[in-house]
């Protein structure tokens, strides 16, 4: 009897192995292509194979071992017609998970930007959760004791201050202090087509931005793990015994719809692709979409001319947003809702509502736009009535250091 069961879970773990490295991330596209000499045919374009899909790659290297789990709602495996949360697989098939670190916004992604996720245990699966966005954002020596290893899945959307990078960079630290390996499943970075933004400065790097990185770096999460260890960035000029496990049939330059809501005001694609130029308004008391169904894709506020805005709306608590700027007041702004994929960081939409704001000195909260922006300067140059070319202007030698040393670390 042992036996059988033996073989049949063997048989179980075969197909589940085969199902999980041909499980879909995105659907099959039908590609055109043309020569003068040649009608045109049509060629299936390969699916997208997130890191968490390869399985073969990465079940061995956690077999015999005694393990924790960096993850949160986007922590998935795709399969035809769905998918399967990582820890619940992984459980399955007698992985041995001690507990699950969770980031900002919680392990099921239900907590509000910003708010103290407290330890508790997961409902579904009786595992211990520990909090990376309460009172510690690095997990302890003691929470570590005992692991062999940790493991690192989430989707990032590649904007400075969206924390789930920082969150890896402290996460790989304490590992690194304990002498443990992490392994990063990687995953594409909806903005990983380009590179802009103001760079960090060393004097005001925090949470929302740990290292002098621009604003939009270009890279993906295993991609940018590979430069945190490399280049020493970790505390203490210290190194990780880190794997990255790649993704498949990705390219910097191709477009990528998340099919898993990445955090409870990121939506959809344009709240994504608008949400690094939109995000400095978090640094504002300029309401950003946050109170209403259009999060990062709108902007306004009760105090900016209403004889320059035919676009109004009035923000009211909601999923993700129990406490949204000017809750309960008529906004006068702009709706980008139907903003198609960007290339750039733009300040015209800061810039343009600090022009048309009837009352200047409600605009900046100034300690939080320096820790968006990087720098004390940007908030100057605004206020100074710089425009969007001759801000961006500023920002283009940080921009060239740094696009050689990313070159390094590009995987696709």
């Amino acid at each position: 009897m042992m036996l059988f069961l033996s073989n049949f879970k063997s048989t179980v773990l075969l197909w589940f192995l085969v199902l999980a490295t041909c499980g879909n991330e995105t659907k099959k596209q039908a590609i055109t292509t043309s020569t003068t000499d040649e009608p045109q045919i049509e060629q299936e374009a390969k699916e997208i194979v997130v890191a968490a899909n390869r399985t073969e790659a990465y079940l061995p290297l956690l077999k015999g071992k005694k393990i924790a789990v960096v993850a949160n709602q986007t922590s998935v495996i795709f399969k035809s017609g769905g998918h399967t949360h990582l820890v619940d697989s992984l459980l399955y098939l007698d992985v041995d998970i001690k507990h699950v670190f969770a980031p900002e916004h919680g392990f099921r992604g239900n907590f509000d930007a910003g708010e103290h996720v407290k330890n508790s245990t997961d409902v579904k699966t009786g595992l211990d959760l520990i909090s990376l966005h309460g009172k510690n954002r690095k997990p302890s020596q003691e929470q570590l004791e005992g692991l062999d290893l940790v493991l690192f899945d989430i989707q990032d959307v590649g904007a400075r201050f969206y924390t789930y990078i920082s969150t890896m960079q402290l996460v790989m630290e304490a590992c690194a202090e304990k002498g443990i390996p992490i392994i990063v499943l990687d995953r594409p970075n909806p903005n990983g087509h380009y590179v802009d933004g103001p760079t960090m400065e060393a004097a005001h790097t925090s949470f929302l931005g740990m290292t002098e990185i621009p604003l939009v770096y270009g890279m993906t999460i295993g991609e940018y793990a590979n430069m945190i260890n490399d280049e020493l960035w970790l505390e203490g000029d210290k190194k990780v015994d880190l794997t990255v496990i790649p993704l498949e049939n990705w390219t910097h330059d191709m477009f990528y719809s998340l099919p898993i809501r990445p955090s409870p005001n990121l939506p959809n694609d344009t709240s994504i692709t608008l949400y690094p130029s939109l995000g400095m308004f978090e640094g504002t008391n300029i309401n950003a979409g946050r109170g209403t169904e259009f999060q990062f894709q709108r902007y306004g506020a009760s105090f900016l001319d209403s004889k320059v805005y035919d676009f109004t709306y009035t923000p009211e608590p909601n999923f993700g947003s129990k406490y949204p700027k000017e809750e309960g007041k008529l906004c006068y702004g702009k709706d980008l809702s139907k903003t198609e994929r960007m290339n750039e960081v733009t300040m015209d939409y800061i810039i343009d509502a600090y022009t048309n704001s009837v009352d200047k000195s409600k605009f900046f909260i100034t300690s939080g736009f320096t820790i968006h922006a990087g720098n004390d300067r940007l908030q100057k140059q605004i206020e100074a009535g710089a425009t969007n070319a001759e801000i961006k202007a500023t920002w283009q030698a940080d921009i060239e250091k740094f696009k050689k040393i990313r070159a390094k670390y590009l995987l696709y």
